[in-house]
């Protein structure tokens, strides 16, 4: 009778274990959206002698899938034509982990670049305090790209891959949500399917490839003769 109860009591605490323990999710697709809100821009740049609409902003949508180690995002559908939101609207980034290695397509206006090069190091700052995004609980974490534009991440570590939106990566899991006020923008996700052609998950294909010191360079000598929007719009292609 002792040994039946006591295996009873067992059997409870293993299947009450069971239905809190957290699951990890190592492959899916995920979808984000893009924010940027083009009424800020236009707010900075001129103030209130703007002539756009001062609360417009446009949404974008990519969709980023992935396996245990590799990643690759791209956007959905079509790309809305305005040349304050086309500013990596079109890029296309692969991840490769196990290689530390990423490979990028992205057009500055009507001119494409491929990079291949090293994944990049961010140092991040992880806090102590949580939000929902796409029925995940993420922590929140920081960090300051370009010696002043802070950066906002969300991650949850019940996906395992350290990835996350465009180049961000790094955190003990994946990003769900960043802010970046400088840019005026904002990636949300706002669905996770487990169900995916993994097969997608391919390198991209481009023309000669740069690596991120070239494209610094010919990005700026492509903007030098620019004024207002310059170092946003340098911000932007570089994340």
């Amino acid at each position: 009778m002792k040994l039946s109860i006591t295996i009873l009591i067992l059997s409870f605490l293993l299947c009450d274990s069971g239905a809190n323990a957290q699951h990890f999710i190592g492959k899916g697709k995920i979808t984000f959206e893009r924010k940027v809100n083009l009424g800020a821009y236009f707010r900075d740049e001129y103030g209130t002698a703007a002539t756009q609409p001062v609360n417009q902003s446009v949404a974008d949508f990519f969709t980023l899938e992935f396996d245990n180690s590799r990643s690759i995002y791209r956007p959905v559908g079509e790309v809305k034509n305005h040349i304050f939101s086309r500013t990596a609207v079109d890029n296309v980034v692969y991840k490769d982990f196990k290689r530390d290695w990423g490979v990028s397509l992205k057009k500055v206006f009507e001119k494409q670049f491929f990079i291949s090069d090293s994944l990049p190091e961010i140092t991040w700052k992880i806090k102590d305090d949580f939000r929902e995004i796409a029925g995940f609980n993420c922590r929140r974490a920081t960090t300051i790209l370009f010696d002043s534009v802070f950066v906002v991440a969300f991650y949850t570590d019940e996906i395992l891959l350290p990835d996350g939106p465009e180049n961000f990566c790094g955190l003990p899991g994946m990003i769900m949500g960043l802010v970046i006020n400088r840019l005026h923008t904002t990636w949300y996700a706002t669905k996770v399917e487990l169900q995916f052609d993994e097969r997608r998950i391919v390198t991209p294909q481009g023309g000669n490839p740069v690596n991120n010191k070239e494209f610094n360079t010919q990005l700026n000598q492509s903007l030098k003769t620019w004024d207002g929007f310059k170092d946003r719009i340098i911000w932007a292609c570089k994340i």
